[in-house]
């Protein structure tokens, strides 16, 4: 397959190319600088110059390609989240029109944390549960639109991501804690530290949106998730031991202050379960664990 990937050159996109590469597809990659261009083509993808706000860019390389993968987030989105979702949205839509009718795969990105706007607090999210068709939360709307292009004879997918991505020196939400750790001079967690964030290795994820790629019927929700769920405390503590630095809890009320744009996030129990993405795909994730990367890598 000639897949067309945005995000190609990101932390977990550098990771599917090299996936569809050994896989023998053939991979047209997004990029929006030179520096892009050239890691895309030393890895053996074909490059297409574009950006994810540049609509016309991208239908030009969905109509072109057997199928997409949708990894793209503008990397600044802390400062305008809402923004950056809209951005989202509208590539998503684009891409899905070109597709439409064709029978084509397109996967697209979301994350296990979505389904704190819609569940239960604490309560184990699984691939069965989706928004409100009139649900307006960031990123969710993707999502819906992207289950309803199913309907309109895309072979349309989600692959819902854990908070941290890891390997062992990237660790999404977890690697941004060490930073403020560092600039703060304690490791902390909010109220008694129970909260629980999904992981999953990136190499594992990168297999994962190859088999959605290949495999995924019309309207599928795959979970991106090796473990269910780390408290956040022991992530704190693991941090605090490497770093020498006091282990403490913050109050609810200066979440924001003391975790900045993760304030929103840090108090989250977003426990998901990836049993049907398993069984449904025979998907295993062979790779560390998010304490193993930690233990043992470059984040200290």
């Amino acid at each position: 397959m000639n897949v067309f990937v945005t995000g190609a050159t990101g932390v977990i996109g550098s990771a599917v190319v090299r996936e569809l590469l050994s896989a023998g597809h053939q991979v047209l990659g997004l990029a929006r600088s030179d520096a892009a261009a050239a890691s895309l083509a030393a890895a053996g993808a074909q490059v297409h110059r574009g950006s994810l706000d540049d609509l016309d860019s991208l239908h030009s390389a969905a109509a072109a390609s057997d199928g997409v993968i949708h990894l793209a987030f503008i990397h600044d989105f802390f400062a305008d989240y809402e923004a950056a979702a809209r951005t989202d949205l509208h590539a998503v839509q684009t891409i899905g029109a070109t597709l439409e009718g064709s029978g084509k795969p397109f996967v697209i990105t979301s994350g296990t944390l979505m389904l704190t706007f819609f569940l239960p607090q604490g309560r184990l999210g699984t691939e069965k549960d989706v928004a409100d068709a009139g649900s307006v939360a960031p990123r969710v709307v993707s999502e819906n639109v992207a289950l309803a292009l199913s309907r309109r004879g895309v072979r349309s997918s989600i692959v819902r991501l854990s908070p941290s991505v890891h390997d062992k020196r990237r660790g999404g939400f977890t690697e941004t804690l060490v930073a403020i750790a560092r600039e703060k001079g304690v490791s902390g967690y909010v109220g008694d530290g129970s909260h629980r964030w999904p992981a999953v290795h990136r190499l594992d994820a990168a297999r994962l949106f190859r088999l959605a790629l290949e495999k995924a019927p019309a309207g599928s929700v795959l979970h991106g998730v090796a473990e269910e769920g780390v408290p956040t405390r022991t992530i704190a503590e693991v941090i605090g031991q490497h770093l020498n630095l006091p282990v403490v809890s913050i109050a609810p009320s200066d979440a924001g202050k003391h975790f900045r744009w993760l304030g929103p996030f840090s108090s989250k129990d977003n426990p998901t379960s990836s049993a049907l993405t398993r069984e449904r795909f025979r998907w295993q994730p062979v790779h560390p664990t998010l304490l193993q990367d930690l233990e043992e890598g470059d984040y200290f």
